[in-house]
């Protein structure tokens, strides 16, 4: 401002010491009010930065109570219908307490011999893993995994009370790594657990595993579902894939297999059965579902032989292997083999017929790729088999969309039965 006065100034010397008195009279003024702004201005700011902090304030938390109030309302699935204390998916200590308090003394401890052979003679080595207990017409028994007593001998199981008892294994299954035990103990001892139907989980759903990893029994572990439908196969289970698995983020340790996995009810969704060697948080379960279609089976016959059988082998598709072969479709199942006198054989479904190398590896290409079955749509091999174990059974006539020389083909296949396994 003062160069601009002192610019008028030189351009207006006939005006005298009056105007140039007058004009720093005006600027002195200017100044004032341009102060009396600033000051204003500051103290508008702090005025509404303080209200602006009060109505934060107000708006959060005042207290615990209130924090898990908040906690209950994000986990509640109709928390606008019902009491949010009552809701079942609650992350808080009480809770969890409350439900290894109603459940702990229906989760056992399972020991064994196991005799194997080697250049040495003959070794022996002790098993142990985890089950549970369950009522099958009025009978009380305990559920576990074949693969925890599989060639054991002296089984014993030890119930939370510290009390062991001998017991046998009356019924098992290879297909879905199922075992069934007789214990020969008292009435007083058997504490059955509810299962239920594990057609209703969902990909987050909390979850809780109990069980006895590395001998610490009734060792409790959190976690969420992190995917349905997958398919296993591992040596453990005699290399026979376990189609339809639950896959599970709650810590599963060697000893937990045979150990129920349970939702924040205290009801049984699946029976923890495996790991992925050194990963972290990758758990497996087998869905209460197979162990409800089965159960009765292993108890009574002391087997189960409903599994359908396609009878071919394959690979998921995906877009290398598209664009390799020239084909638009990137999802479903290659079939790479076909069993002779299978059910697929029987249908006329299609293998492959050459290889081919793509990348770092060979693929048998050239046969049918399934897209569908039943009219639901299949995107990979997980998808196919843990529709057939858990829609289908022996004998059963299924329509099986398939890609077949660029054309969309549907093709009736009557399912066969599973070959028997030991």
């Amino acid at each position: 401002m003062k160069n601009v006065l002192f610019q008028v100034a030189n351009k207006r010397n006939d005006g005298g010491l009056n105007m140039i008195e007058e004009a720093m009279s005006k600027d002195t003024s200017r100044k004032k009010i341009g102060i009396t702004f600033i000051v204003v201005g500051i103290v508008t700011m702090f005025i509404a930065g303080y209200t602006a902090g009060a109505i934060v304030y107000s708006q959060e938390p005042s207290s615990e109570c209130e924090i898990s109030s908040l906690q209950q309302d994000s986990l509640s699935y109709d928390a606008d219908d019902e009491d949010v204390s009552d809701s079942i998916y609650v992350y808080n200590t009480t809770s969890l307490a409350q439900l290894y308090e109603s459940v702990q003394d229906s989760v056992v401890v399972i020991t064994g011999v196991a005799v194997s052979y080697s250049f040495f003679g003959m070794q022996y080595s002790g098993v142990q893993g985890s089950g549970f207990v369950f009522t099958v017409n009025d009978e009380p028994v305990v559920v576990t995994n074949k693969h925890v007593v599989d060639d054991a001998s002296n089984i014993t199981v030890t119930f939370s009370d510290g009390n062991g008892y001998a017991a046998t294994v009356i019924g098992s299954d290879a297909y879905s790594d199922l075992a069934v035990l007789s214990v020969q103990a008292p009435l007083s001892e058997f504490q059955p657990l509810t299962i239920a139907s594990s057609s209703t989980l969902q990909v987050g759903d909390p979850v809780v595993a109990i069980g006895s990893p590395f001998g610490l029994g009734g060792t409790m572990t959190t976690g969420i579902i992190s995917q349905l439908g997958r398919t296993i196969q591992e040596s453990t289970f005699g290399s026979y894939p376990l189609a339809n698995i639950i896959q599970t983020s709650a810590a599963i340790n060697p000893g937990n297999s045979g150990g129920p996995l349970l939702n924040y009810e205290g009801e049984v969704v699946g029976i923890t059965t495996a790991i992925i060697e050194d990963s972290n948080g990758l758990g497996f379960a087998i869905p209460s579902n197979t162990i409800l279609r089965e159960i009765e089976s292993l108890v009574t016959i002391g087997s189960y032989d409903e599994h359908a059988w396609l009878g071919i082998s394959g690979v998921d598709m995906t877009y290398s292997i598209a664009e390799a072969i020239g084909v638009d479709v990137t999802y479903g199942w290659l079939i790479t083999q076909v069993t002779r006198g299978g059910a697929a054989d029987d249908a006329g479904l299609q293998g492959g017929s050459r290889q081919m190398r793509l990348l770092d590896s060979w693929v048998v290409v050239g046969g049918d790729i399934i897209v569908a079955v039943d009219g639901v749509r299949i995107v990979n091999g997980d998808a196919l088999m843990s529709y057939l174990e858990e829609n289908t059974t022996p004998y059963q006539i299924i329509k099986v969309a398939v890609v077949r020389d660029d054309q969309l083909l549907t093709i009736q296949v009557e399912l066969g039965q599973r070959p028997v396994a030991s």
